[in-house]
């Protein structure tokens, strides 16, 4: 597995303290966050997922812990928008660049707004996607907010 993505050279760009982790990515997971952090022998709520959303018509990106499921209408106010649904995956892949199960909310093809839900804040370190199915960046929260500029929200439901 290469340890050098679009994701982790943004990181390095950015000077964020982080480390790598792989795990055994499994294809047919039902839920592929909960199965990285089983993975890693770490709970749930330590492993982000990044999500890619379509509101208002627009790509957005939204991060939260793979224990979690998204309100749609949280989301949506959280970008002052109408609406919010998630993207389909061709297009989640076209404007990342990165395969779905693979997809880090650092060094996208495409920047789009980020929203990181406000319990990530809670944990000292989190892990989110580092670019490629298999491959995890720990890092501090606070991290994602000033690199990508993220807003935080409460948008779990």
């Amino acid at each position: 597995m290469a340890l050098v993505t679009p994701a982790t050279r943004a990181l390095d760009a950015a000077g964020v303290a982080h480390e790598l982790a792989t795990y055994a990515y499994d294809p047919h997971a039902e839920r592929v966050g909960l199965q990285a952090a089983e993975a890693l022998g770490v709970p749930p709520d330590q492993v982000l997922k990044t999500l890619m959303v379509v509101a208002d018509g627009k790509p957005a990106c939204v991060i939260l812990a793979s224990d979690r499921e998204v309100s749609m209408k949280k989301l949506a106010a959280a970008l002052d928008a109408k609406a919010a649904e998630m993207m389909k995956p061709a297009d989640a892949e076209r404007i990342t660049g990165y395969r779905v199960g693979g997809v880090s909310p650092f060094g996208q093809k495409r920047r789009a707004p980020v929203v990181l839900d406000a319990a990530a804040l809670e944990k000292p370190r989190v892990y989110v996607n580092g670019g490629q199915r298999g491959l995890q960046a720990r890092l501090a929260p606070a991290e994602i907010v000033r690199v990508l500029q993220a807003k935080v929200a409460a948008v779990s439901a």
